[in-house]
């Protein structure tokens, strides 16, 4: 029980002293947008896509993470336009954030074999806490460990709501299929979205770098080509968020209609964990699921993390797919 507690405590403290970081997904190509706004409107069809993940539920579902989205092309003026939702809860809502953005993208193609898309991001947020459920220091009992004291914090000093608007600009290239890659700047205004009224506290700039290849094992060489060849693809992303910085190192395998992955996430000074990750693809839809195993202090005590995807493309006007001018940039799925 006190083992529990102190775990429980140390999620609330996490997500008291990181309010100014976002949420972050394992499969983080299986929510492009979120990756991305230049992702927006990547595909020739319609294109809707849920998530959803569980952090550390073991422990009084410490983060639970979901978001909707959807996105379509527009050929006739080379753009794509998309709109998002997502919801995040932390320490079993003690402290919970919603979120709707809206996305347009333009392709530029540069050559033959160039493409660039840009993307820009507005979004509204809404972030909550509930005060009843936040559990402090100096409320917990040094011979039992039970949170039964009082507190000396004051209820009045905070806002139990607040909202905020935010903007991001992203950029994708790809060079034919071959190699593709990406830079993500969010929250460039870095809006104030601290809760305490004592204190200022701005939502850092977060900066997001992805590249990627895919090499076919069919063929020897590097590409797609034809959809049953068998490739593997590896991958690094980047973030930065104030003096928070991650690296996720990984390798997808895809095996029509199956892909398989595992990744390597490390914040520099700790290791985070490392992820397993199985998916299915159809032409219409792809549905995944990854595992990550906690290696940081917490341990698998949390429970490690739970994630699922899933995606549905379609077409809203049919039209004869030769005749299409944009070209998407290649990039993994998952």
């Amino acid at each position: 029980m006190l083992k529990r507690l102190t775990l429980s405590l140390l999620i609330l403290l996490s997500g008291w002293n990181l309010f100014g970081q976002d949420p972050s997904f394992s499969q983080f190509y299986a929510n492009p947008m979120y990756l991305n706004p230049a992702f927006a409107g990547s595909t020739y069809c319609g294109r809707l896509i849920l998530n959803f993940r569980d952090q550390w539920p073991s422990i009084s579902n410490g983060y639970v993470t979901y978001s909707a989205s959807y996105d379509q092309s527009l050929e006739k003026v080379s753009s794509g336009y998309g709109i998002m939702l997502m919801g995040d809860r932390q320490g079993d809502g003690a402290l919970s954030t919603m979120m709707i953005s809206g996305l347009y993208s333009y392709k530029l193609k540069v050559s033959e074999s160039v493409n660039v898309d840009f993307g820009v991001q507005a979004t509204y947020n809404q972030m909550k806490m509930d005060w009843d459920k936040f559990v402090f220091g100096d409320m917990i009992d040094p011979n039992n460990g039970s949170a039964t004291l009082p507190t000396h914090e004051n209820s009045a000093n905070w806002n139990t709501s607040i909202n905020y608007i935010d903007f991001s600009f992203g950029v994708l290239a790809g060079y034919e299929d071959k190699l593709f890659g990406g830079v993500a700047v969010q929250h460039i205004n870095e809006p104030d979205n601290g809760l305490n009224i004592e204190s200022d506290s701005q939502l850092p700039m977060k900066i997001t770098a992805n590249v990627g290849s895919i090499i076919n094992l069919t063929t020897g060489r590097i590409g797609g080509g034809d959809e049953g060849d068998i490739t593997i693809s590896p991958n690094i992303l980047y973030q930065q968020q104030g003096t928070f910085k991650q690296l996720n190192l990984g390798l997808y395998g895809n095996i029509n209609p199956f892909v398989v992955g595992v990744w390597y996430r490390t914040n520099f000074d700790n290791p985070d964990a490392v992820i397993a990750l199985v998916g299915f693809k159809q032409p219409a839809y792809r549905i995944g699921y990854s595992y990550d195993v906690t290696v940081s202090q917490i341990g698998m005590d949390g429970g490690g993390a739970h994630e699922i995807s899933f995606a549905w493309e379609f077409c809203i006007i049919r039209e004869d797919f030769k005749r299409r001018r944009i070209k998407t940039i290649k990039s993994p799925t998952f």
